[in-house]
């Protein structure tokens, strides 16, 4: 049987563990688990590849996607209601969402092309509007 201080002092022997959380314990994979793991890095590698796959094809759609609405769509000025307009509406606006006023004149909105000047609204004092193609003067800010 030998001596009892020789199967105490293997600091690598825990008699309750099995030889596979031994093996995973002190860092040496056997033959048994080596294939499990090349396996686990082969699946994190082929994630990784179709993850950036998607990426790029969800990245050309829309930029796809941005140009065929760029093509059918023209920037309608005086249309807005105050905080509804397109990005860089002009002098007293920074991006979308920040005019002030409504159907302020130098803030856009996209419309389909062709239909900007056929649109007209009521304000609320009852005057008839009309959108424009380009920038007006009417109801701008204070």
């Amino acid at each position: 049987m030998g001596d009892v201080s020789q199967r105490t002092h293997r600091p690598h022997f825990i008699p309750w563990q099995s030889p596979v959380e031994r093996t995973e314990r002190l860092g040496s994979p056997s033959r048994k688990f080596t294939g499990k793991f090349k396996k686990e890095k082969l699946m994190k590698s082929i994630t990784l590849a179709l993850a950036s796959a998607l990426t790029a094809v969800v990245g050309l759609a829309a930029a796809d996607l941005g140009q065929a609405r760029a093509a059918d769509t023209e920037k309608c000025f005086g249309i807005s209601l105050a905080g509804e307009n397109e990005c860089a509406a002009g002098p007293g606006t920074t991006c979308a969402a920040t005019s002030t006023v409504d159907y302020q004149g130098n803030a856009w909105k996209l419309v389909p092309k062709g239909t900007c000047e056929t649109i007209t609204l009521t304000t609320k004092d009852g005057r008839q509007i009309s959108g424009s193609v380009t920038p007006l003067t009417r109801d701008l800010p204070s």
